[in-house]
């Protein structure tokens, strides 16, 4: 399925755009010792209380990382698209506070922690590089806070939607004008602090809109100003580019 040699191709880019790299540093990025690992949608990476001893790299498929409440109830904290380096706080806390699990099957690198702590002692662009992602990640909580903490219902999907754009763009300058989200509207109001209902009841209205258009789980973006003004979204809290 994944090339030894570019299995870790997307953590190597990734990095770079953090923070410049030699072809040195990319090379010893790609030669790090891992191992891969396919999981079923709802199978967890990492549970709360773990003391993981690897750090993991999605190459395929999404996953979330929650909290449980002792009501039981959930909050999705984040989203993982491919590409996204998954419990990076792994190289600097000894546990796991809250879950990642998988929305979709996925594949994973699972990296020896040793082995990265190694890799930054050595080279001081890579450490550069993974301090600026982690940072990245906490830039990325604070705004999913203050959307649903200040933004309506609305702007909180407008949002969303236009940071999933972003993130699943790629080498393609600018956002994605067609994505998938393979998400249920249980999952998304998860993420958005909504119920189901008024998830289901805020996408039709802003299919009626014209912002969006939406297949089975494919989003379609007509207008991306026009969305983008309807979720207050500005992408500069992503660092990327």
């Amino acid at each position: 399925m994944f090339e030894a040699s570019s299995t870790l191709l997307s953590l190597a880019d990734g990095l770079a755009a953090r923070a410049p790299l030699e072809p040195a540093d990319r090379s010893a990025i790609l030669g790090l010792p891992h191992s891969l690992k396919a999981i079923g949608a709802g199978g967890h990476i990492l549970r709360e209380g773990d003391r993981p001893t690897r750090c993991r790299v999605l190459l395929q498929g999404f996953a979330c990382r929650h909290k449980i409440v002792a009501g039981g109830a959930r909050q999705i904290v984040a989203i993982y698209v491919p590409g996204d380096l998954i419990d990076l706080q792994n190289l600097f806390v000894a546990y796991a506070d809250d879950n990642v699990q998988t929305l979709t099957p996925v594949t994973v690198a699972a990296i020896p922690i040793e082995a990265i702590e190694q890799l930054v002692e050595r080279r001081p662009a890579i450490a550069r590089a993974v301090m600026a992602a982690a940072l990245a990640e906490a830039a990325i909580f604070r705004e999913w806070l203050a959307n649903i903490g200040r933004r309506d219902a609305r702007g909180r999907l407008a949002h969303l939607l236009c940071e999933m754009a972003i993130r699943q763009s790629g080498a393609t300058p600018g956002p994605a004008r067609r994505y998938e989200l393979p998400m249920t509207q249980e999952q998304l109001a998860d993420v958005l602090g909504l119920t189901p209902v008024h998830v289901n009841r805020t996408f039709r209205a802003l299919e009626a809109e014209g912002l969006i258009e939406r297949y089975k789980r494919s989003i379609t973006i007509p207008d991306w100003n026009a969305l983008a003004s309807s979720g207050d979204f500005k992408p500069d809290y992503l660092h990327v580019g």
